[in-house]
């Protein structure tokens, strides 16, 4: 495995070189890092499962660099699928879409559907068209991580996570701390009617704004009847500390809120966002910083408000889960 600090042209070029011989390569986007994979090598595809310990069954999302290449993976594509697209592409939104016969069950969870996003961090554009010219269709990437466990926001907390499952022929590329920090919005394109499953950062006021509706948000637990994608089950996102979202700490637990909240006497302070923006952007680094420091627990105040908040609240909600 080598850690790539200077994401130059050449440098991208063989990134791309990896992904074609069927190695994985980890890089930034705007949400998180990614562990990706030639999305059309099966044997690509189970390496991701094996180095994130991801159970089989639990689908991917398949990167791509513009609009252009949708129709490469889906079919049956509604209207109001292509205005969010041109509307949020390049950006952190994923597309849940009737597939066509490239995307295979190994990345699909044999569903007759297909997760599709277009990422706008410079540095996946540039790996994802380069992977492009050299005949590639698309990157299969989920968050670069062991399965349940925290998102990482840094190429270090990629590191920290995963070197220990990568191989020498691996790479990861340092594109600096993502600027929004939790992963993407999920929206189910498959009925009349589009549905966010996973909030994110694409919130549903801007996109009741872009297609001039009011739509839904479900983002209960998966079931057979619904579309599985990823991030949706209830326990996910979680810190080796205990997460509790109510309560008061105590001495020598860890604690986040926005800074205009005092720290509790005797807890220990991981994270003062100014803003539910930052409040994103620093939330799992901040659990991270819990861990490193050994804390067994860490007593959240959740944002209020719409928007990202909704996202924050969401991941908030899963890490805290009871197993």
């Amino acid at each position: 495995m080598s850690i790539i600090s200077n994401c130059t042209e050449a440098a991208i070029k063989e990134a791309a070189s990896t992904l074609i011989r069927g190695d994985l390569v980890a890089f930034p986007t705007e949400t998180v890092y990614g562990l990706g994979a030639d999305a059309t090598n099966k044997d690509a595809i189970a390496r991701i499962y094996k180095v994130k310990g991801r159970p089989e069954g639990h689908p991917l999302i398949v990167h791509i660099s513009s609009l252009s290449n949708l129709d490469k993976w889906a079919r049956d594509i509604p209207e109001y699928a292509v205005n969010l697209a041109r509307a949020f592409w390049p950006g952190p939104m994923t597309l849940i879409l009737a597939r066509k016969e490239l995307a295979k069950n190994s990345i699909t969870g044999s569903q007759d559907n297909v997760g599709l996003r277009v990422p706008s961090h410079p540095i996946a554009q540039a790996l994802l068209k380069e992977f492009e010219y050299r005949g590639g269709l698309g990157v299969a990437a989920p968050s670069a991580n062991r399965f349940g466990a925290v998102s990482p926001t840094t190429a270090r907390a990629v590191e920290i996570e995963l070197a220990d499952f990568l191989s020498e022929n691996d790479q990861i590329l340092d594109g600096g701390p993502c600027s929004i920090g939790v992963e993407s919005t999920i929206i189910n394109c498959t009925q009349n009617k589009p549905t966010i499953l996973r909030p994110g950062a694409v919130t549903k006021e801007m996109i009741e704004v872009t297609l001039r509706i009011f739509i839904d948000i479900d983002i209960s637990s998966t079931t057979s009847e619904k579309v599985k994608a990823s991030g949706l089950l209830e326990s996910h996102y979680s810190p080796y500390a205990k997460v509790f979202l109510t309560g008061s700490p105590t001495f020598g637990d860890g604690f986040i809120a926005l800074d205009s909240f005092t720290t509790p006497v005797g807890a220990v302070r991981v994270a003062s966002p100014k803003n539910n923006e930052e409040y994103a952007q620093v939330l799992y680094e901040a659990f991270r910083l819990a861990d490193i420091k050994g804390l067994r627990r860490v007593f959240v105040i959740p944002p209020t408000g719409d928007g990202i908040a909704l996202a924050i609240n969401d991941r908030l909600s899963k890490s805290a889960f009871e197993k």
